[in-house]
């Protein structure tokens, strides 16, 4: 249990990665700064100038250890995988959904519904907070994606369930910034942006979906599936798009709260970004450092999941829901039960 709620992180530039038995150590110009159990990681996630020794890489993927690097800004480079492992009969079954849209559009609409019917919760939690003023443009988006749900409740394309899934975006993310009640002149928000990013808010939501999809990604092949498979988004070379997938249903609740609230409690600040000369806005160290703290503190937080009825914590969403999804497609539930927040 201990193991699936722990990703390590390391941002700090320069440093360097090895093993040492069945440890994983960190030094920092030639010193030791951090000594863990291998046993104890789900996940490594290395941020910039960080490299790591043949032989830790080889550790991970004996261990299936997820070990993933990104520039320092949290665009994905490379993923460091062990033998494939896994029920391949598991993974062809997956194979034959996503080649069907029909079978595909059974897994896609819950995923789509739950997403919006979470966003829709995000919205109605800031109509209820009393020190969120612009709760108008609030109630006016619950209300087109309440129109969009009604929509779903019959079985639509894939093609169709695209373009409800990117209304209810559009919406959700115009009354966004009327969920931030601190700081406004600082992080402005006028809609989502990324590659790269134009603002400090984009700046941070691109920035933690980045590491959420790092930890669903963990999630999916540690039940079998082929995180590069998916239903709602498509085959693309490079795209874990089944992830992507699974993480539409996490994306409001864990990522966007977890912004909103570091934003409204003045955790971070506007000194903690810089802009470039092309009006890509980048995040300092100490801000990235800020919100990896915060996301690992999200993940220890204990819900009851709807579907269970059972207490979890949040950095266990991903891997119930991956097994949910595994299990349905073996043919052992009837339909895929998406998480819905409460």
């Amino acid at each position: 249990m201990k193991k699936l709620l722990n990703t390590l992180f390391v941002t700090t530039q320069g440093a360097y990665l090895a093993k040492k038995e069945e440890t994983v150590v960190v030094r920092v110009e030639g010193e030791t700064k951090l000594r863990l159990p291998i046993h104890t990681i789900e996940g490594i996630a290395c941020f910039g100038q960080v490299s790591c020794s043949p032989f830790l890489m080889g550790l991970c993927g004996q261990r299936g250890v997820g070990l993933s690097f990104f520039t320092e800004n949290g665009r994905f480079l490379a993923r460091v995988k062990g033998p494939v492992t896994g029920n391949v009969k598991l993974r062809k079954k997956q194979y034959r959904y996503s080649e069907d849209e029909q079978l595909s559009s059974l897994i896609a609409q819950p995923i789509v519904i739950s997403k919006i019917a979470n966003c829709r919760t995000v919205l109605q939690r800031g109509i209820r907070e009393e020190h969120v003023p612009e709760k108008a443009r609030l109630i006016e988006s619950v209300k087109f994606l309440d129109a969009i749900l009604g929509m779903l409740k019959n079985p639509l394309s894939l093609e169709t369930l695209r373009g409800k899934e990117g209304e209810a975006a559009r919406s959700y993310f115009s009354a966004f910034s009327s969920l931030i009640s601190s700081q406004k002149e600082d992080f402005p928000f006028t809609g989502r942006n990324r590659r790269p990013p134009l603002d400090r808010v984009n700046a941070m939501l691109s920035f933690v979906y980045t590491i959420l999809c790092h930890d669903v990604n963990n999630a999916l092949e540690g039940v079998g599936l082929d995180p590069q498979v998916g239903f709602l988004h498509r085959d693309r070379p490079g795209r874990p798009s089944l992830a992507l997938d699974l993480m539409e249903e996490f994306r409001s609740g864990i990522a966007d709260r977890l912004v909103l609230s570091l934003i409204n409690r003045r955790q971070v600040s506007s000194e903690g970004f810089s802009a470039k000369e092309s009006g890509a806005v980048l995040m300092q160290e100490n801000t990235r450092k800020t919100i990896l703290a915060a996301y690992q503190k999200r993940k220890q937080v204990t819900v009851i999941h709807p579907f269970l009825n059972e207490k979890i914590s949040f950095g266990l969403i991903p891997h119930v829901q991956a097994l949910l999804l595994s299990r349905y497609l073996r043919g052992d539930i009837e339909g895929y039960p998406p998480y819905k927040w409460r």
